[in-house]
């Protein structure tokens, strides 16, 4: 079964508490990765990078982050190698973070969602796979490339092009 990691600031807590007793019910083994308690002032960078850290290491791996607004944690998330993280808020949302971008992050803005929801929306997101098209994998291996170009936030080739599938340079 795939990993699944769950994290939260403060923001998310009570959310996070909810999901993992409700994943646990559904047969997921979950490691929650932090808060371990309610704490106003802890801050979401810690959680968001121990679990892209660990969904980084495991390409097989998912995460879920809750925090008030879901943009911080994605923002952070998204600093690790092969982590591909989304805020998402609805079904449209999670549906294409997942069919188009294959994301392995779901970050949701508990402020915004009931528990009702977020349970709907985890199972939505943890069922939906990638879409075959070859369009799809063509543009993860390109922000593969971009990934490889930009390692340790130092740009190592500043003349990287991207062509497409006709040839057009994309930048």
């Amino acid at each position: 079964m795939t990993a699944l990691y769950l994290g939260s600031d403060h923001g998310g807590y009570r959310a996070k508490v909810a999901l993992k007793v409700w994943l646990a019910g559904q047969g997921w083994a979950v490691t929650d990765c932090g808060t371990e308690t309610f704490d106003p002032n802890d801050d979401y960078p810690l959680y968001a990078a121990a679990v892209a850290r660990l969904v980084s290491a495991d390409p097989t791996s998912r995460g879920i982050l809750l925090c008030r607004s879901g943009q911080g944690m994605a923002i952070a998330a998204n600093k690790f190698p092969r982590v591909r993280a989304a805020v998402a808020w609805n079904q449209t949302s999670v549906v294409a973070s997942r069919t188009d971008d294959d994301t392995n992050i779901l970050c949701l803005p508990a402020d915004q969602l009931t528990e009702l929801e977020i349970k709907e929306l985890v199972g939505l997101w943890l069922a939906t796979p990638l879409k075959s098209d070859d369009r799809y994998r063509r543009r993860l291996r390109q922000i593969e490339q971009l990934e490889a170009e930009t390692m340790c936030g130092q740009i190592r080739n500043p003349k990287l092009e991207i062509r497409n599938t006709h040839g057009n340079t994309e930048f």
